[in-house]
């Protein structure tokens, strides 16, 4: 069997972003386990809003080849007005079918408040649409604000929970898929 090979990306601008910091915690996980992460850090790709009439604008093949060349996926955000941010949004969208479908995806999200369930939710419901197969466990860091200290999680169930979504994405990355849904079916993608 070949090395598992994760790619995790990061809908955070921010320079200090807590949300890359949790995910690089993902992808020691992810090493321990086996496989090979690699972090595709969104500021490193000129990707303008996704307009359908241009042909790969910017770095968006870059991007997706990237991520087709995946076993399995992390996808990282910050929470934003109760949703995931809107640079993750448009790397989603320059992707599709080919990208996720059949792949298994890790969910992680940061907040600083509360806990950011519904950033994972819709993040959830995203990824199905698109016939992946979502890890049950996900990593929901709130209060992120006070979540690490030198660059290095304070909580230690915080951490070990960022560290076993990397280990799990790494463990089903080749589950079997479920047979399609009735909605994959439904969902014609972003070039209708």
């Amino acid at each position: 069997m070949s090395e598992i090979h994760v790619v995790a990306l990061v809908g955070s601008l921010r320079e200090g972003s807590y949300t890359r910091l949790a995910t690089n915690r993902a992808l020691q996980g992810v090493d321990a386990a086996g496989g090979r992460g690699e972090l595709l850090d969104l500021r490193e790709y000129d990707l303008p809003p996704l307009n359908t009439d241009r042909d790969e604008p910017g770095d968006s093949q870059r991007l997706v080849d990237r991520v087709g060349t995946a076993d399995a996926i992390i996808l990282a955000s910050p929470m934003y007005h109760g949703s995931y941010s809107g640079v993750l949004k448009n790397a989603i969208d320059y992707c599709g079918f080919d990208e996720f479908e059949g792949k298994t995806v890790g969910l992680l999200a940061v907040s600083g408040g509360s806990f950011p369930i519904t950033t994972l939710e819709h993040l959830r419901s995203v990824c199905r649409a698109l016939d992946s197969w979502v890890l049950p466990h996900q990593a929901a860091v709130p209060n992120v604000g006070s979540a690490f200290e030198n660059g290095e999680f304070v909580d230690e169930g915080t951490e070990k929970r960022v560290d076993t979504l990397g280990r799990r994405v790494v463990e089903y990355a080749d589950i079997e898929p479920d047979p399609a849904t009735f909605e994959s079916g439904q969902n014609e993608g972003a070039d209708d």
